[in-house]
């Protein structure tokens, strides 16, 4: 038998593995944030990217900013099994959205982006955001969260 302090000390293996993926993933995302912050960076992106890049104004520069980095601060905090990971994916999320809709209804860039670049960036990061608000409030429900 277990006492409750046992049972908020194990978590399952796949806790692990998916709070390490997600950091990866965000810091990648944190890596492409800098990396077009960079005129060099930008100059060498397509046209319809570098468009919606130079077009965006401060504030889904900032929303951009939170997204990513949010995640980042996220996947530590699920990593050092805080419950308070759950309101900053939260806070990603809506950020990843306010940074989409900027991107792909109100910059009036051309997007002539392949399905491919489509998934990856439009549609993976609002589901990766979106996976991980549920996952932590699930780790939150089963205890594993402090």
């Amino acid at each position: 038998m277990t006492t409750g302090d046992d049972a908020t000390q194990r978590v399952h293996w796949s806790f692990w593995l998916i709070a390490v993926l997600a950091l990866i993933w965000n810091a990648m995302g944190g890596v492409n944030f800098i990396m077009q912050m960079s005129p060099e960076t930008l100059a060498a992106m397509p046209p319809s990217h570098r468009a919606i890049a130079e077009s965006r104004p401060l504030w889904a520069s900032g929303a951009f900013a939170v997204g990513v980095f949010g995640g980042v601060v996220g996947c530590i905090l699920l990593l050092l099994r805080k419950k308070t990971a759950t309101p900053v994916f939260i806070l990603s999320l809506v950020a990843i959205m306010a940074t989409m809709i900027h991107a792909y209804l109100l910059s009036g860039a051309p997007v002539d982006f392949s399905p491919f670049e489509i998934v990856l960036a439009v549609l993976m990061p609002i589901v990766v955001a979106g996976f991980l608000v549920w996952y932590s409030a699930r780790a939150d429900k089963n205890a594993w969260l402090t």
